[in-house]
């Protein structure tokens, strides 16, 4: 039945039915989910959820069904499921609603793949501070280049239906039309919004399992990158575990995975064997599939937390530009890290592939900054040192740790130690030698002995004295 200046066919486009009493009064409208449940609207206004024996509501956009992925240049998404069908019957272009503005990350994350599909993707929420919240977490799923502002005027016209209600179905294909690329909130310029920023409590780096390390750069942070060098063959994944396994121990974050020349059994294999001490990956380490199950469980804890990528052998820089943003924004993860950079492109070749990781390198720090993850990503050196494919990708990073290793001196030992040095470092500019890491191939661990106590008790409230002797 036609409702607030939504004409029959639109319901039935959408499904959406109209129960009414025994005097043909109408009393609700049954908006159907994907999922067999229904979003009720009552008269004269109420909500309420039809779960028809299901446990829950999933999270996912109303009226996604309607339309087919990619069928048309551009994708609406409202705060409401009648102002999806308005803008609709206004444009004839797909529009779907989210849930509500609480819920608009999680049901445009669930959608993403979906909504990604198109062109361009037009927020129109509502025009009030909850729809702005919401607008600003969804676009955060999604490249800035793609996604656009419809801005409503607020008041008796703070969304789409509003306007269809009223008999201002050209007012609102204008507000659409006009609609602007969404832009966050980057500008800050009172004294309120520099007390607040002055105000804001420093943040406590996560520690990288390497002391000396940890005491040079006060730990790994988020909105910060750290790239990790070395020539091919000196340890940089082992490091990279080693790091990887620190932060899923002593932190309840979510992480992304994104190792390019490396396995997921592999990767999953070293995070077990670090546990256990153990050479988990080799025929004859004797440690059962178990054993090396549970390890992994003690050091991931919790289901959807440790997010392994799989590389489908793409040059293109945007999927994994796509994926790390899925990751930080849908999956709500703190850390990502990326190995290595040149692997990305290594197909293109030439001054191809330089740009093509010049591009990637500067999008990745200006996504760290505005998603406020932290990524550590390496990268292959050359025997001068400088980065391969592209010197961006050093210019750019936050803190940059080189590794080197002499992988053919006599000695075993000197041929098992990475050292380490810190050659950048822009949050507190402590650089030089970082300490060393000594491999042992009967427990496939590195460590680092640094014959200090680095306790707090044992250097006091301000007194940095021992690790100031390590770092020495």
């Amino acid at each position: 039945m036609p409702f607030r200046g939504i004409d029959k066919a639109t319901f039935i486009k959408y499904n959406a039915k109209t129960k009414i009493n025994a005097d043909g009064k109408p009393v609700a409208i049954g908006f159907p989910h994907r999922d067999g449940t229904a979003k009720v609207r009552t008269f004269p206004k109420g909500f309420y959820y039809e779960k028809n024996g299901k446990s829950d509501v999933k999270p996912g956009c109303f009226g996604v069904e309607n339309f087919t992925a990619g069928s048309h240049k551009y994708v609406t998404i409202t705060e409401g499921y009648e102002d999806a069908l308005s803008l609709y019957q206004v444009l004839r272009s797909p529009a779907v609603s989210v849930k509500s503005s609480g819920t608009a990350a999680a049901d445009c994350a669930a959608d993403r793949s979906y909504l990604n599909s198109f062109e361009r993707i037009y927020l129109a929420f509502d025009a009030d501070e909850a729809g702005r919240d919401a607008a600003a977490a969804v676009a955060k799923l999604f490249d800035y280049g793609k996604v656009w502002d419809v801005k409503f005027a607020g008041g008796d016209r703070k969304d789409a239906n509003d306007y269809l209600r009223n008999g201002e179905a050209d007012e609102l294909r204008n507000i659409w039309n006009n609609a602007k690329k969404f832009l966050p909130d980057t500008i800050i310029s009172s004294f309120s919004d520099f007390e607040k920023v002055i105000g804001e409590e420093p943040t406590v780096g996560v520690s990288y399992g390497i002391p000396t390390v940890d005491y040079m750069t006060y730990g790994i942070r988020t909105g910060e990158s750290v790239l990790v060098t070395a020539q091919e063959g000196v340890g940089k994944t082992e490091v990279m575990h080693k790091v990887l396994h620190s932060i899923l121990t002593e932190t309840p974050d979510a992480v992304g995975a994104i190792f390019l020349e490396e396995p997921k059994k592999r990767l999953l294999q070293a995070l077990a064997g670090i546990d256990l001490k153990r050479p988990v990956h080799l025929p004859d380490c004797g440690v059962p599939n178990d054993q090396v199950f549970n390890a992994l469980q003690r050091v991931v804890k919790t289901d959807d937390r440790l997010h392994v990528y799989s590389h489908f052998g793409s040059d293109d820089p945007d999927v994994i530009l796509d994926t790390i943003r899925f990751l930080v924004s849908a999956r709500h993860c703190r850390y990502i890290f990326l190995d290595h950079i040149t692997m990305v492109v290594s197909g293109l070749g030439g001054d191809n592939e330089r740009r093509a990781l010049d591009y990637l390198s500067t999008r990745l720090e200006m996504m760290v900054k505005e998603l406020d993850f932290a990524l550590i990503v390496v990268s292959h050196v050359n025997d001068d040192g400088l980065t391969r494919g592209s010197r961006n990708i050093s210019k750019i990073a936050d803190i940059r740790i080189d590794l080197k290793r002499d992988v053919t001196n006599l000695d075993p030992i000197i041929r098992r130690t990475t050292n380490l040095t810190i050659s950048k470092n822009r949050f507190c500019g402590r650089t030089g030698p970082a300490g060393q890491l000594l491999f042992d191939p009967a427990t496939y661990t590195l460590h680092e002995d640094t014959g200090y106590d680095i306790s707090p008790k044992a250097n006091g409230a301000n007194d940095n004295s021992n690790l100031e002797a390590m770092a020495a």
